[in-house]
């Protein structure tokens, strides 16, 4: 059978080494490489030249960038979405997106297989193909790293090193990384040691260590609409512009910088080192102000929803009805979710400056400690008695039973 296969292509380690391997494994197969910007900062003349050198027939590059914002990194922050409590989702939240898009050119160029460099231990396998079961289960899925003799990066190097191709990352650089507009991850080498400290000067790319930041505290402002960041400082952005300048202020300010070991998908855990500085100032900043916008018991339940939204990205379960029902809940919590938020950032911490909103909940006459017209401090005395009924009670039935206990001798 011919194949014709649509690979998601990074320019990187693997998916370089994967072109040549199925033009060895898949006889007269055509491959078409697809990359898709989310924010790599790549130069995708040099990716697309690259493809066409080793092998592809045909190189595709999308620019779904303003898609990756609007519909999956904005849905994501507006439930506060973290897994494990450190992570910020930023390679989970990006893979159905990418997915999608290489399902939609595989669909338009009647191609019959698709292929992907995740690893067989990772989770990116599973986000994946979960998304291209959930549109076209009849194509075949080829995943390399599940089938090859390749048991390493130093075995995908010394494969590129004998064919005469050029190997597109040093031995003592060979991270397994991962960007986008959110963030940058880290993986390997030295940091798959969880005993040891990460060399962040070697290591770090898109932030400082805190102790190198400045020494003076840098102010930011964000606006939201509807649980939506749309101006920054003042100045109205559109969201990539937002994010890029963001992640900007808080690299030189040495946020969002997580060493973090992960409970991965299939089982193992995995360390790694994210950055993470504009999103974390992000959702700092959303957080504060549904602090001020929603009521006690919408806060409470949302936390719950945020928590499992975030699993289903984590696990690739973007594509389905229970992340749409979960997304929707969260869209009616955000409509007051409207204001103002001031943060000072300052050596890797950030600190609340303020917050203001048209729909804040906070009303200063009631939580004054001064008596006014909203409130009756002896109102109170009845609101506990009420509530402690049950610790009453129970008060009474221990000494009740006490009591009794000792009129009978025992």
């Amino acid at each position: 059978m011919k194949y014709k296969i649509v690979l998601a292509y990074s320019g990187g380690l693997d998916t370089t080494v994967i072109i040549p391997w199925l033009r060895e494994n898949y006889t007269d197969c055509e491959i078409i490489a697809c990359c898709i910007d989310v924010g790599q900062c790549d130069d995708y003349r040099v990716l697309e030249d690259k493809a066409s050198k080793i092998g592809a027939d045909k190189v595709y590059i999308f620019d779904a960038r303003d898609e990756f914002m609007t519909d999956f990194i904005f849905p994501m922050l507006k439930a506060n979405a973290v897994y494990e409590n450190k992570y910020l989702l930023g390679t989970s939240v990006a893979r159905p997106l990418i997915a999608k898009k290489l399902l939609d050119t595989a669909l338009a160029e009647g191609a019959n297989a698709l292929c992907h460099g995740a690893t067989g231990k990772g989770n990116d396998q599973i986000r994946f193909e979960l998304t291209f079961k959930a549109f076209a289960p009849w194509l075949k899925i080829i995943a390399p790293w599940r089938i090859w003799d390749i048991k390493s990066r130093e075995d995908a190097m010394e494969y590129l090193q004998k064919r005469g191709l050029e190997v597109p990352m040093k031995k003592e650089e060979s991270y397994s990384r991962d960007e986008n507009l959110w963030h940058l991850s880290h993986e390997g080498l030295d940091l798959e040691d969880p005993a040891t400290e990460p060399n962040y000067r070697h290591l770090l790319q898109l932030s400082v260590m805190p102790e190198d930041a400045p020494d003076t505290p840098e102010y930011v402002e964000l606006e939201f609409e509807h649980g939506i960041p749309v101006k920054l400082n003042g100045k109205a952005m559109a969201p990539v512009a937002l994010m890029e300048a963001i992640n900007e202020i808080g690299g030189r300010n040495g946020v969002g910088i997580a060493d973090i070991v992960e409970n991965r998908v299939v089982g193992m855990k995995s360390r790694g080192v994210y950055e993470t500085p504009g999103g974390t100032i992000l959702y700092a900043a959303h957080q504060e102000l549904e602090s001020l916008c929603l009521d006690r018991q919408t806060e409470v339940f949302k936390a719950v929803v945020g928590h499992e939204l975030a699993e289903l990205i984590y696990t690739g379960e973007w594509f389905t009805p229970l992340r749409e029902a979960l997304s929707a809940f969260v869209d009616k919590t955000q409509e007051t979710v409207t204001g103002s938020v001031r943060l000072k950032l300052y050596k890797g911490n950030i600190i609340p400056a303020g917050i203001t909103s048209p729909y804040s909940l906070h009303d200063k006459e009631l939580s004054s400690f001064a008596t006014g017209d909203l409130y009756d401090h002896k109102d109170a005395e009845g609101f506990i008695n009420l509530l402690g009924i049950p610790m009453t009670v129970r008060a009474l039935m221990r000494k009740h039973n006490e009591k009794k206990k000792g009129s009978s001798g025992i």
